[in-house]
């Protein structure tokens, strides 16, 4: 090494040690004032009813970020009744928590009450099934494109050498998950005039009337090609129905990406599971909520929709961790 390189080697170390002495820590100016907002806020969550994948692993989620951030967080459970849910939606705009979390049984039930609660300055979060009236934040399924991927998917098995018959297994009429995936399904039928709708029946979310539909369906046209139904547990009806008949009908639902989809996907019960996965929908409520604890605007002033990306669990895209379960939901 010749003197003019080691003179330059000595200058460049003594320029790091002089910026390594010199260097000095900065506080980030944001982020006493985010854990500052969010310690001792209450947040408020009425589901439909407690004790099924969706409304648990919401909460799961929720919770986990109400504890890491000091925050309160309560749950009023109706248990499937709209009378207590709007019960407990009055008694919450009394008792004024920071947010309510709602998940509407239809598009019209609570709507009044969502707006009184934010006309007494509550943020209001929807999750995955609307009111008529929109709030702060809407975050869920786009019921419309999910009914579509639903449609296409019967459609394509549905093709030469086959019935093309379908059926369509409805929840709740006016619920947002059967109202708008109806739109969606509506759609793709009307471009594709050779699928023949033999049924469209509500089971009103429950697998028992989803099985006995399926099963007087399948009595009068055992060559049913397809079954499309808006709602994964309650379409565990249909498939039980259609492995009693011994059909080779091709049921696509919908769902939260759940352990049970995939298991059910893997043993041919389900053809395709459109979903729209819970723990990403649980992050993105967790975001909403602190978005409206952070906002400065009233309660009712904005009006945002998160709609949750489309997962398509089907033969070909199953793939460990592609479902959740309840002991990995909130990590």
């Amino acid at each position: 090494m010749n003197k003019f390189t080691k003179t330059m080697l000595a200058a460049a170390m003594a320029a790091v040690t002089a910026a390594s002495a010199g260097a000095q820590s900065i506080d980030d100016p944001s982020r006493a004032g985010f854990y500052e907002n969010a310690k001792g806020k209450t947040v408020a969550f009425v589901p439909l009813a407690m004790g099924f994948d969706l409304t648990e692993g919401w909460a799961a989620v929720m919770k986990a970020q109400a504890d890491r951030l000091g925050m309160n967080f309560v749950i009023r459970d109706p248990n499937w009744s709209t009378d207590a849910g709007a019960q407990a939606i009055t008694s919450l705009i009394a008792e004024k928590p920071d947010v309510i979390v709602v998940h509407n049984p239809d598009v019209q039930s609570y709507a009044r009450l969502l707006k009184r609660a934010e006309d007494a300055g509550i943020k209001v979060v929807q999750v995955n099934m609307k009111s008529s009236y929109p709030t702060d934040f809407y975050v869920g399924a786009d019921w419309v494109g999910i009914g579509r991927a639903q449609a296409e998917a019967a459609v394509a098995q549905c093709g030469e050498g086959t019935s093309k018959k379908i059926q369509i297994v409805q929840g709740v009429l006016t619920a947002a998950a059967s109202a708008y995936s109806m739109k969606g399904v509506e759609e793709v039928l009307a471009e594709n005039p050779d699928i023949q709708v033999v049924s469209q029946q509500a089971a009103d979310w429950d697998s028992t009337k989803a099985r006995n539909i399926t099963a007087t369906v399948l009595q009068q046209h055992p060559d049913l090609c397809a079954s499309i139904g808006f709602w994964d547990v309650m379409d565990t009806g249909t498939a039980a129905a259609v492995k009693e008949a011994g059909a080779n009908t091709f049921i696509v639902t919908s769902g939260g990406t759940n352990e049970m989809d995939c298991k059910n996907v893997e043993e041919g019960s389900f053809g395709e599971v459109v979903s729209y996965n819970v723990p990403g929908q649980g992050r993105d409520l967790n975001t909403a909520i602190l978005a409206a604890l952070q906002s400065e605007q009233p309660a009712g002033t904005n009006k945002v929709t998160l709609y949750s990306p489309i997962v398509r669990v089907n033969a070909e895209t199953l793939r460990p961790g592609l479902c959740w379960s309840m002991d990995t939901v909130a990590q």
